[in-house]
């Protein structure tokens, strides 16, 4: 009995290249709002206080969160 085995073919997904654009969308860079890069422990997403979550602003990509809606803040408090 012979099997072959299908081989699969996964692309590779490029987050924050500039070839996407020009924004902070998917990559691990901190915006003007952030307190913290993401993952620093002690650290979560809250929603952006300048655009509500939204990520615009009347002038169009919220410059404070970098049109994600969210920034990095500390937690808890000592």
């Amino acid at each position: 009995m012979n099997l072959k085995l299908a081989s699969t073919n996964k692309k590779t997904i490029n987050r924050g290249t500039s070839d996407m654009n020009t924004s902070n969308h998917g990559t691990s860079s901190t915006n003007p709002g952030d307190e913290a890069a993401p993952g620093t422990p002690g650290t979560g997403e809250n929603i952006c206080p300048v655009c509500n979550g939204n990520g615009r602003t009347d002038t169009g990509e919220c410059k404070n969160c970098g049109g994600t809606g969210k920034v990095i803040e500390g937690i808890g408090g000592a």
